[in-house]
């Protein structure tokens, strides 16, 4: 019986420290000027372009990698 209190106890809480953190930050975001917005929106998509270069370059490489030692072993 105590640990099913507990456990709720830490659910309700948990839950209600996340509706709480949702609030805030759309109060937050609300007070935010647009262009600082749109600023911000502008570096994520850049550093998103960067970390998809970054994951087709590894890729071009590991398949170079791989094809030199497959023509190596024969």
């Amino acid at each position: 019986m105590r640990r099913v209190f507990w456990l709720a106890l830490g659910l309700g809480a948990g839950a209600a420290g996340a509706v709480m953190s949702a609030r805030f930050a759309k109060k937050q975001a609300k007070k935010v000027p647009a262009a600082v917005v749109r600023e911000a929106r502008g570096g994520v998509m850049e550093l998103t372009k960067l970390f998809n270069e970054s994951i087709a370059e590894g890729k071009r490489a590991m398949a170079e990698k791989e094809r030199e030692l497959r023509s190596d072993d024969r």
